[in-house]
């Protein structure tokens, strides 16, 4: 059988613009595999798994990061934060809350087509209670400019694209230290947070 995604949230697979998809872009039609019991049942993460202090970003270097910088692997001129990891790890509450600090990431270049950028955008990766449930996706912030000209963004239709951009949350950040955004990430229904970008 096939698989099925939503196609008025989630991205195609093949999205000519982006050009990766091109190479990656599956050939043939997929194929549904049933999960195996041990996938559907387990092994699950152990509250032990993450310590609170990895959901706080800022606190694993020597001393606080300078601020926006870009991505580790980011081959680009502009110096690297030595403050800055550029990862953490949180597991939610009971109602599915979390909380990350961190520092807001810089657009940076990109070879995709002339003039290319990326917006400031987040990776986020969310396990359910088994590595076989994976959600890999893309945070963005309101009002950026480069989501209008960004490949891997318009690739994700228009009623998914607002499902990817965080909310300016004053109340959730750090007074006179940081602001503070608050997003959802939904698993499934008709609000699922678009996968794949």
């Amino acid at each position: 059988m096939a698989e099925t995604r939503p196609v008025d949230v989630h991205p195609p697979y093949l999205y000519p613009d982006y050009k990766s998809t091109r190479l990656r872009a599956p050939a043939q039609p997929l194929v549904r595999v049933a999960p195996s019991p041990l996938e559907t049942a387990g092994p699950v993460f152990p509250k032990r798994f993450v310590g609170e202090s990895e959901a706080d970003l800022t606190t694993w270097g020597t001393s606080a990061p300078l601020g926006e910088n870009p991505h580790p692997v980011d081959d680009h001129d502009a110096p690297l934060d030595p403050n800055f990891l550029g990862k953490g790890q949180v597991l939610t509450d009971d109602e599915g809350r979390y909380r990350v600090v961190t520092v807001k990431p810089g657009a940076y270049p990109w070879q995709n087509h002339p003039f290319g950028w990326r917006p400031a955008h987040i990776h986020f990766s969310l396990f359910g209670n088994a590595y076989a449930q994976r959600l890999i996706t893309q945070m963005f912030f309101p009002g950026d400019p480069l989501l209008a000209i960004d490949p891997i963004f318009q690739s994700v239709p228009e009623a998914g694209r607002k499902l990817l951009i965080a909310d300016l949350d004053l109340e959730q950040g750090i007074e006179g230290v940081a602001l503070g955004y608050r997003w959802d990430l939904v698993v499934r229904g008709p609000r699922a947070t678009p996968m794949g970008v």
